[in-house]
């Protein structure tokens, strides 16, 4: 029996392929510096213009990253569709005159994962296989519609060409991947740290007739994640050297520059609609009276040259420092817009400390639910890229101890396991 594990993710998305002895494979996508076994989670779309015919053409993946940076072509580039899933406010955009859904958007991204991965020995999407498919414990955003996410979700796979995935909670094929090596009944507490949400599953394993199962005692989670970290350090190391809180004059009255420039600015996944004409064109007024015109010349021309995936870039290298370092250089030099910061990892874990104990509450709500007492918690094990950073590991570790702690692959935890679920599914086991 085969299965495939669909790791839709905020930020890189993931399939990974159980084969029948229960070998998982990842499956890989071309990107410039070779096949890589994450796929950003990104669309660009640009107008091609053959035989005289206008269309528009779409990339996904790294290939939309490279249009996104090659300043010859004129494209829109979207990314982290999955955050707008469970918002009711979000229900279409235009690009270059067409209409999309967040269905659309969210299909059209599934059809070149599948069409353009291929297997380790070159074979394509293996057709005809159980698929589970990974869902948030809880949908990104503020109040998000649950019911509306899982609408989503559900008819953009059918439109992709996958129709009837199950969906299963993301930590749920994190634990299952981590259970797989375990011989002795365990209960095992599971955090995922995607992009846009924190996910917490409280699980049991145990050998029944030869074969493991898994019984789910409770799952939680919160909308706060490794995109909120980036929020922070943009907000208060970058958005000051771009305009916030500098002011301009109107009518004789010295103003704050309005916030939403800069909300909607640091978070990286909405740059993409930045680029309307009235935004601009407040922007540009406002920057006729500015007191400090310069900083806010500097973020007409990130948005003008769609530099907000390079700023993330150099946002992500200096996150990464912070979990060896002690202090991490944030260098930004693109287009004539040089910014640096030097950030401390005692700055960012007090800009992120209201976000660590949001997270805290999620993983006390999972544990509380379960009737679970901390010393019933045979493991921890953490995925995803967020578990690296040091304040976030603090909680399991000066909780459980270190030993209970384990950290899994951060990117592959989550799809490898739910291929083994579709694996153990189609041959009839029942989780």
């Amino acid at each position: 029996m085969r299965g495939i594990g669909i790791d839709f993710g905020t930020t890189n998305s993931v399939i990974a392929f159980a084969d029948d002895d229960g070998a998982v494979h990842a499956m890989t996508w071309p990107s410039a510096e070779g096949r890589t076994a994450t796929c950003r989670t990104a669309l660009a779309f640009r107008i091609q213009t053959i035989d005289g015919v206008r269309s528009t053409a779409t990339r996904a993946g790294p290939a939309a990253i490279a249009w996104a940076l090659d300043p010859a072509g004129h494209q829109r580039f979207v990314q982290s569709i999955k955050t707008h899933l469970g918002s009711q406010a979000f229900r279409e955009t235009r690009i270059f005159g067409q209409r999309y859904t967040l269905e659309d958007l969210v299909a059209l991204f599934l059809r070149h994962l599948v069409s353009e991965g291929a297997l380790p020995d070159g074979s394509a999407f293996p057709a005809g296989s159980t698929i589970v498919a990974g869902r948030p414990v809880v949908f990104a955003g503020d109040g998000p519609d649950e019911a509306l996410a899982v609408r989503r979700l559900t008819s953009a796979y059918g439109s992709a060409g996958l129709a009837d995935p199950t969906l299963a909670y993301e930590p749920l094929g994190a634990a299952y991947w981590y259970a797989r090596g375990q011989s002795k009944p365990q209960t095992v507490l599971v955090a995922d740290f995607g992009g846009g949400t924190s996910d917490f599953s409280v699980m049991r394993f145990e050998h029944e007739g030869g074969r493991l199962a898994a019984h789910a005692l409770a799952h939680d989670g919160v909308g706060v994640a490794g995109d909120t970290f980036d929020f922070r350090i943009i907000d208060n190391a970058i958005a000051p050297k771009l305009g916030k809180d500098s002011r301009y004059r109107s009518f004789g009255k010295r103003l704050p520059v309005p916030q939403h420039f800069f909300a909607a600015f640091s978070r990286w996944h909405q740059l993409s609609w930045l680029k309307d004409p009235k935004i601009l064109a407040d922007l540009d007024a406002i920057t006729d009276e500015s007191e400090e015109p310069a900083k806010l010349a500097a973020l007409r021309t990130l948005i003008d040259h769609d530099l907000g995936l390079d700023l993330y870039a150099a946002v992500t290298t200096a996150k990464m420092a912070l979990s060896s370092a002690d202090s991490a250089d944030l260098v930004f030099d693109r287009s004539g817009v040089r910014l640096a910061a030097r950030i401390t990892r005692a700055d960012f874990e007090g800009w992120i400390c209201a976000d660590i104990a949001r997270i805290r509450a999620a993983m006390e709500r999972a544990l509380l639910a379960a009737g679970t007492p901390d010393e019933a918690i045979d493991a921890v094990f953490l995925t995803g890229g967020t578990s690296y950073v040091p304040a976030v590991k603090r909680l399991f570790i000066d909780r459980f101890g270190a030993g209970r702690v384990h950290v899994g692959n951060a990117f592959q935890s989550v799809a490898s396991g739910l291929a083994l679920i579709a694996r153990d599914r189609a041959a009839g086991l029942v989780l």
